[in-house]
């Protein structure tokens, strides 16, 4: 149907080529981004949480993203009538708000990712996101601590309860949830091997309602409106993407679901066995019987989760409260503010390279699956690159 001959004439070899080229679209009309990324990330990303092939947090990221940039900025387009022109201006807007480049990587992925799950069930005949260059990250530099800036951190945290927790960091580079969830049953300090096969995380809670928005609006959360941008337009309740969105409405939720500290297992080669230097294997050990005194004088109070580290009654240590500690334990030292990655495996990357130690075992040792990411370190291994100058000016000038 259309207005004029020449318009369903039109509309009939467009149909054509789609058939020629074995790609027609399905009858009905197209969603909008919003309304198809609604169901992209709450049917098939969370279809794949659920069978362990995606992780939580990147499901918490995806609804992150899609709430502050994608929904915003391309939500009210119909899917089928989306052009790069479209992504590309959404994407300028997002550098001009000062995103990080990284970030709008992440959105764009986040998009085409989306469109190839449409074309795949026949909602789209294109991708269009594969129609012009993904945005380049920008090369974050990192900011390890140096070997004198390591000994002088770990000899103030020696001197604090789960101290060694620090030591594992550094030297084993594990990342903060690594470290927390490391158990004793796979720790074998016999040999000096640990097994990195769990990871503590703290996850967002989800709606396990039926109808996301209503409570949302029914459970409103005081902060949001003043966090919310959407909320300029709502003189009461709740937009419906924040209510849908918004963790601290599905936190108030009475059916809420899937949040909380969980313990999860780490994905592809981050799973790793890493050896264990000696003298940590002795300060682990002392670690042990003091964990065991702390045990018996919490009596019936202890709850058993078999972890290297946790609180004086068995409970996961909180990943806020650890960083707090760590903070406390630089301000002590001396050090500029670091986060936990930084203080373990940044610095461990440096001290490995900065000691000869290959980048393929760097790799292994970090659990890292692309050379690009181990290669950081290199950049910063200033002893290694000193020697070198110093054998060129050697091998020219005698």
């Amino acid at each position: 149907m259309g207005a004029d001959e020449a318009k369903v004439r039109a509309a009939v070899r467009d149909l054509e080529k789609q058939r020629d080229s074995g790609k027609v679209r399905k009858p009905g009309r197209p969603p909008t981004m919003a309304q198809w990324m609604g169901t992209f990330l709450n049917t098939v990303c969370a279809r794949k949480v659920e069978d362990g092939t995606m992780a939580p947090r990147s499901l918490d990221d995806y609804r992150s993203k899609n709430a502050l940039y994608i929904e915003p900025g391309i939500g009210k387009h119909r899917i089928d009538r989306l052009t790069p022109d479209h992504l590309d201006a959404l994407y300028l807007a997002l550098l001009r708000r000062g995103l990080a480049s990284s970030t709008v990587l992440k959105v764009h992925r986040i998009v085409s990712r989306a469109l190839k799950v449409a074309m795949q069930r026949e909602i789209i005949t294109r991708n269009v996101a594969t129609l012009l260059d993904a945005p380049a990250p920008a090369e974050t530099e990192i900011e390890p601590l140096t070997r004198d800036e390591a000994r002088a951190a770990l000899e103030v945290a020696g001197k604090r309860r789960n101290g060694v927790r620090w030591s594992v960091g550094s030297a084993l580079g594990l990342r903060q949830g690594e470290a927390l969830g490391l158990r004793w049953s796979y720790l074998d300090l016999e040999t000096g091997m640990a097994r990195v096969h769990w990871q503590l995380q703290r996850l967002n809670w989800q709606h396990g309602c039926e109808d996301p928005h209503a409570c949302g609006e029914k459970h409103h959360h005081k902060g949001c409106k003043a966090n919310c941008k959407a909320h300029t337009k709502y003189k009461r309740g709740c937009p419906p993407a924040c209510a849908r969105n918004c963790t601290k409405h599905a936190k108030a939720c009475p059916e809420r679901r899937g949040g909380g500290l969980v313990f999860r297992v780490p994905k592809g080669k981050n799973k790793r066995i890493v050896p264990v230097p000696p003298p940590l294997v002795s300060a682990l050990r002392a670690h042990r019987v003091a964990q065991k005194r702390e045990r018996l004088a919490a009596g019936e109070l202890w709850e058993e989760n078999d972890l290297v580290f946790c609180q004086a009654n068995g409970r996961p240590i909180d990943p806020r409260r650890d960083w707090d500690d760590l903070q406390e334990i630089l301000q002590e030292a001396g050090i500029a503010a670091r986060g936990t990655h930084a203080q373990g495996r940044h610095t461990a990357g440096t001290l490995l390279t900065e000691n000869g130690v290959g980048l393929r075992v760097v790799m292994e040792i970090l659990g890292h699956s692309q050379p690009r990411v181990a290669q950081r370190y290199t950049h910063v291994s200033s002893p290694l690159a000193e020697d070198a100058a110093a054998k060129m000016g050697t091998s020219l000038w005698g």
